[in-house]
């Protein structure tokens, strides 16, 4: 962009440069006084901020108008560090005009003539390995697992709920990656092991200095001819044929596999892998967060920006079919339809009364104790269903099948109502809180997040209080009820099966069994009741939360069972194809739009505070509670994470002292101190981004002022010569 300086330009005066440059007349030009720059608004500006910075003399004593306080150079390309000099990035990439683009592309093909051969080489070698790599990502893109249905989806109801069916996608990829570390890293060798496939062997090490009626296990197997519905609950309670299976932790009783003459520690890489499964989902939420929170902190930087992205810079022109072109159109429609709703409930916010909103926050209060009252009651009706259902499980004939399966399910049965009942307790009482779109989800999220969650935590709590609880000596010796739980390992896994299996029967009969019938009454009956309810909307709060409370379920549970990441992956599969039909056909969008950009963010959080939550109960689980004596890969350890200590002191003595310096707190607080260095110097580098955004963005709106004064000024001298 040409300065605008002091003295004119001998050929002519002008303001810009390329396409918005703003010639002025003969006459104004010879007769343009300096003090006449001194009246641009971007000039005044200058002036006042320097001022109110308590800023002395100026470093220059000529003004220099908007331009000056810029430069008086043009901004030109910064070189490249190898390219030498324009030929590094393409012109395309500089903030330049038109004309100027060409001229810099014309001086980048000089630069490549006179360069040498191995530049030259190196150059279109680089360029056509990125065209290569943009090709195979392009390729990639049409293999993404739903990527039609997403889109059709996003321009008919638009990027909220969009964003819904695309966090699903990213909880199938999510599970499935964490099926193939376990099965590979944990089943496959028990599995190559206990069949001698490869030449190999296993090795079983009896626990020392324990008890012998502590190492007894005999898992309750179906013997005998049975009655059907028998395989039917096995199937449900994963008990039966499939507690002596690959899916629980207690089929894994080997302590060492032997592939040859390789040795592999099954109990270390047990654990191995579940911390693999665990980091490697915290890292992949945060690196999907952050993407998120840069998204939705450039849509909240500036609004006026955001009216004009989407209306004169929205449209794709690479669209040529008429469906997709119909698509975006209706997305672009959904999102203005959003900006539009958030402003005009900023305007009711900033026009209420004290006595309105005296009112409002009286009734949020008195809604909140509402919501603590409902939380009470479903934890103290959980703690009680699981201590019942505990206690007489096994007084209950095997012959009398419904009395069975009633007690056993009772505790899954009690979560999943009140997983069901509390979130359309919160979806109703929210209508009277007064809260915007984005917010609304925000809240009723972390309010289910706290009946769903924790739920699962008084389950937890509830059967570690029956595990560890030991009456005579004998227990004692064990360190955990023997009698009730002989594989306690096997009994959370039974029970986080159940969650899993219950929670994908409710979506699946609510659907067909209230969803459809509604829909069909709403469409064939006429009466005034039917259609008052109309078409039940969908929720994306409560949707979302039933994705969370499922996969919050899978952290906590694969430990427990290995292979429960590959129910998780084929349940979210089909929920895809059960909720897209349901929305299309049986389900209406929501009356107010939801935002996508805040939405996508915010539901990673709430992931993100499921695996926090899922840590919890297995890091009690590894560390503290005692494991099983008669099965699983720990059953000679006093606890699961006893095989890390006993790892290490078969390492040389060296690695060992290594090891034991960096878990040491020599190393970790210099360690903790260094990342708050760098954490706070980032912050310090985003902070300095930010004021650089502002301040050319100031600097832009600065521009427009300039060449509108200059105009009118111009306007002004041709109307009064």
């Amino acid at each position: 962009m040409s300065g605008l300086g002091a003295a004119a330009e001998p050929p002519g005066w002008r303001l810009g440069s390329g396409s918005s440059e703003v010639f002025l007349p003969e006459e104004t030009r010879a007769a343009a006084p300096v003090d006449f720059l001194q009246e641009l608004p971007s000039y005044r500006s200058a002036l006042r901020r320097r001022a109110a910075a308590g800023g002395g003399q100026e470093r220059r004593t000529a003004p220099r108008g908007s331009a000056g306080l810029r430069g008086a150079e043009a901004w030109g390309p910064e070189p490249e560090p190898e390219g030498g000099g324009p030929a590094g990035r393409p012109a395309r990439e500089y903030p330049l005009s038109i004309a100027e683009k060409r001229r810099l592309r014309d001086c980048q093909q000089a630069d490549i003539k006179r360069s040498s051969g191995w530049k030259q080489w190196k150059r279109s070698s680089s360029k056509s390995l990125k065209k290569v790599l943009n090709e195979v990502k392009e390729l990639l893109s049409y293999l993404e697992l739903w990527r039609h249905d997403i889109h059709s989806i996003e321009g008919k109801f638009g990027t909220g709920i969009q964003s819904y069916f695309s966090f699903l996608r990213f909880l199938v990829l999510l599970n499935f990656i964490i099926f193939i570390l376990m099965f590979s890293f944990v089943t496959l060798p028990s599995i190559i092991s206990t069949y001698g496939i490869f030449n190999s062997s296993f090795a079983k090490t009896p626990p020392e200095n324990i008890e012998p009626y502590c190492t007894v296990y005999k898992p309750s197997g179906n013997k005998g001819l049975v009655y059907f519905y028998t395989y039917l609950k096995d199937l449900l309670s994963g008990t039966g044929f499939l507690e002596g299976t690959s899916l629980f932790y207690g089929y894994y009783t080997i302590d060492a596999a032997w592939l040859s003459v390789l040795r592999y520690n099954l109990p270390l890489a047990y654990l191995l892998a579940t911390f693999a499964y665990l980091a490697l989902s915290l890292l992949w939420i945060i690196k999907r967060s952050v993407e998120g929170f840069k998204q939705n902190l450039v849509h909240h930087e500036d609004q006026f920006q955001s009216y004009c992205n989407k209306v004169f810079a929205g449209w794709d022109f690479c669209i040529t079919d008429p469906n997709a072109a119909r698509l975006k159109h209706r997305s672009l429609q959904y999102e203005l339809q959003t900006d539009l709703e958030e402003e005009r409930l900023k305007q009711k916010i900033a026009d209420r009364t004290m006595k309105e909103k005296l009112r409002i926050y009286s009734l949020r209060m008195f809604i909140n104790v509402i919501v603590i009252a409902v939380l009470s009651g479903c934890f103290y009706s959980i703690y009680r269903a699981t201590v019942f259902s505990q206690e007489n499980s096994n007084d209950v004939s095997n012959t009398n099948f419904q009395a069975n399966l009633l007690v056993q399910y009772l505790p899954s049965m009690v979560i999943t109502l009140a997983n069901f009942i509390a979130p359309q307790i919160f979806s109703f009482l929210i209508r009277f809180e007064d809260y915007s779109p984005a917010f609304e989800i925000r809240l009723t999220l972390m309010r289910c997040v706290f009946v769903r969650l924790a739920n699962i935590g008084v389950l937890l709590f509830s059967l570690w209080s029956q595990i560890s609880y030991c009456a005579t000596d004998k227990c004692k010796a064990c360190g955990y009820n023997y009698e009730l739980y002989p594989c306690w390992e096997s009994e959370v896994g039974k029970e986080m099966y159940k969650l899993m299996i219950f929670d994908f029967i409710i979506i699946l009969a609510v659907t067909l069994f209230v969803d459809f019938p509604r829909k069909l009454l709403v469409t064939h009956c006429s009466c005034k009741p039917v259609q008052w309810c109309g078409l039940q909307e969908f929720g994306i709060s409560d949707n979302v939360l039933e994705i969370v409370y499922g996969q919050t379920i899978c952290w906590i549970g694969t430990f427990f069972s290995p292979l429960l990441p590959a129910i998780a992956t084929v349940k979210y599969f089909i929920i895809f194809y059960i909720k897209k039909i349901s929305l299309i056909h049986t389900r209406k969008t929501a009356a107010r739009p939801i935002r996508a950009s805040s939405s996508n963010f915010f539901f990673l959080v709430v992931l993100l505070i499921g695996l926090v939550l899922a840590f919890i109960p297995l890091g009690i689980s590894i560390a503290h509670i005692p494991s099983s004596k008669a099965c699983g890969p720990f059953r000679s350890f006093n606890t699961s994470w006893a095989v890390v200590p006993a790892t290490v002191l078969g390492f040389p003595t060296g690695l060992q002292q290594v090891l034991h310096g960096i878990t040491s707190e020599a190393f970790a607080v210099p360690f903790f101190m260094v990342i708050c260095l760098i954490m706070f110097y980032f912050i310090a580098l985003a902070g300095a981004h930010k004021r650089v955004v502002e301040q050319l963005r100031e600097q832009l709106v600065m521009e427009s002022r300039d060449k509108l004064f200059l105009i009118r000024k111009i306007t002004e001298a041709q109307r009064h010569p």
